[in-house]
């Protein structure tokens, strides 16, 4: 053991609830494509900017000083006001701007300081696998103990399905949380309005809280997206969690957002002074202003990420992979089995080099890894050309 693993008298230096936790797999692969060249459809940030007068609203603030500076703890009155007004417009549900509201460092920071903020060591959590990979990290943090509940592929629709039974099962008398994502990030479910209703009555029934991840709210192609907390009994015991980058493309300005209940909002916002403290000051005001552009800005959004969702599926299909086509997100889950091999890190290890294509093995995203391993996540959230030239590169596999 050295230095660098090891501290006083041999102990290692990495909590130990961090242990099994190392670099993330969307570093790794990144690195993997900056390295060989290879098209990146591994990791999910779109290769295009968001709207121009999004932009140029974060230069104006900048400019005229709004944000420089810390912002108030719980984020700007601008855009916890626009938060407030989205939730009202889309999902018709009622948030008080001054004490139902927070602005996160993005939905990673929402997950983590919600997760800190309700879960005491020792308390379940469960959550759909496969998961997020900072899922998985956040419960360690907090002392919790995850419960994957399994999301199975089902190959003659080509969708994951959720066994409530199972869920159902999961639950016991130490469960504190449901940890729910929706639209589903790695599989592009979207779980509809019978499971909600179903997950809705096992919470009120058991008593349960829920963290909810709608990242992906604006980005549904079949079915829609509907909010746990809409459901009966779910607005007083649900945290809401969504963010700006998905929805605007602007990943990197790291904008997200929780509403729920005063107590709840306070819990969460109780451990996330302790993170970022705040983040993201003039962006904050850009970001109000992207949620109020109008509904065409969020139905060109979906339409031309479905027509790029298309592409790959059908480019996937003709290379020889089995598709899972996504109800949502801009992730494209594949069976690499039909091309002869089962294990998803070695394939997407070995990808760069046969196809010139970089993806992430989706096995990483399970505790239960060998239910994910001969499965395969593809990113399409990129300009067409690159979508065209990926496909080209990808249907050399199929001669083997």
């Amino acid at each position: 053991m050295t230095a660098m693993t090891a501290g006083h008298a041999g102990r290692p230096l990495l909590n130990r609830r961090l242990a099994e936790f190392g670099t993330t797999i969307f570093a790794e692969m990144s690195a993997l494509a900056t390295r060989t060249g290879a098209i990146n459809l591994g990791q999910g940030f779109p290769d295009t900017d968001g709207p121009e007068a999004v932009r140029e609203a974060a230069v104006r603030a900048l400019r005229d000083g709004r944000g420089n500076q810390y912002p108030p703890g719980p984020g700007v009155p601008e855009l916890r006001h626009a938060v407030a007004e989205h939730q009202q417009r889309f999902h018709g549900l009622h948030y008080d701007p001054e004490t139902e509201v927070l602005v996160t460092a993005g939905a990673t920071e929402a997950v983590a300081a919600a997760l800190l903020g309700l879960v005491e060591p020792g308390d379940e959590v469960v959550a759909l696998e496969p998961y997020y990979d900072s899922y998985a990290a956040s419960i360690a943090m907090a002392g919790g103990t995850r419960v994957p509940v399994t999301l199975r592929p089902h190959a003659p629709t080509g969708t994951y399905r959720l066994d409530l039974d199972e869920l159902r099962d999961a639950v016991t008398d130490r469960t504190r949380l449901l940890l729910l994502n929706t639209p589903h990030n790695p599989t592009g479910t979207v779980l509809s309005r019978d499971e909600l209703a179903a997950i809705a009555e096992l919470c009120v029934e058991r008593d349960l809280l829920a963290v909810t991840d709608e990242v992906y709210e604006h980005l549904v192609f079949d079915g829609e997206h509907l909010p746990l907390a809409g459901f009966p009994g779910m607005r007083e015991r649900t945290v809401t969690i969504s963010s700006s980058g998905k929805s605007f493309s602007f990943t990197g300005w790291k904008v997200g957002w929780v509403t729920a209940t005063p107590a709840l909002v306070t819990a969460v916002r109780t451990a996330k002074q302790y993170l970022t403290y705040v983040s993201a000051g003039p962006f904050q005001y850009a970001v109000a202003e992207a949620l109020a552009l109008p509904d065409s800005y969020y139905t060109e959004l979906r339409e031309g990420l479905r027509a790029r969702r298309d592409l790959l599926a059908d480019g996937l299909r003709e290379a020889g992979f089995g598709v899972f086509t996504p109800a949502g997100t801009y992730f494209i889950t594949t069976d690499i089995r039909p091309l002869g091999t089962s294990d998803g890190v070695s394939f997407c290890l070995s990808l760069p080099e046969r196809a010139g294509v970089v993806a992430v093995p989706t096995q990483v995203f399970y505790d239960h890894a060998e239910a994910g391993a001969p499965y395969v996540r593809f990113a399409f959230c990129k300009k067409e050309e690159v979508l065209t030239e990926a496909v080209s590169r990808l249907r050399t596999l199929a001669g083997g």
